[in-house]
C-alpha cells in the first residue's frame, strides 16, 4: 500500500509541475504546498482537474470538486485514493 500511495503522490506532483510549466510558473512544489500560493489561479485549477482525471483515467464526481480537495498535492492525493477505493494513510 505504501508504494501505491507514493506512486499516486508522485503522479499528482508530476501533473502539478506540468501545469506550472505550461503557465511559465517557476516554484518548488511539495506535498503540503498550497496550490494557490505557488501561483495557480481558478482557470489553472480547472486545467489541473482535467489533467488529473486524464492521468488517473477517472471522472471526479461534481460534489468532490471543491477548493478543499484542490488545496495541495496531498489533498489531491487523498481525493484520488478515495476515488480509486484505496485508503490514504
Amino acid at each position: 500500500m505504501q508504494q501505491f500511495t507514493g506512486t499516486v503522490q508522485d503522479r499528482v506532483l508530476s501533473v502539478v509541475k506540468r501545469v506550472l510549466k505550461e503557465n511559465a510558473i517557476i516554484a518548488a512544489v511539495y506535498p503540503e504546498s498550497r496550490l494557490v500560493d505557488i501561483g495557480l489561479g481558478s482557470m489553472d485549477m480547472v486545467t489541473l482537474m482535467l489533467k488529473v482525471e486524464a492521468e488517473f483515467d477517472l471522472t471526479l464526481p461534481q460534489p468532490e470538486i471543491t477548493p478543499e480537495n484542490f488545496q495541495s498535492v496531498k489533498t489531491l492525493e487523498i481525493l484520488i485514493l478515495n476515488q480509486l477505493g484505496a485508503r490514504p494513510r
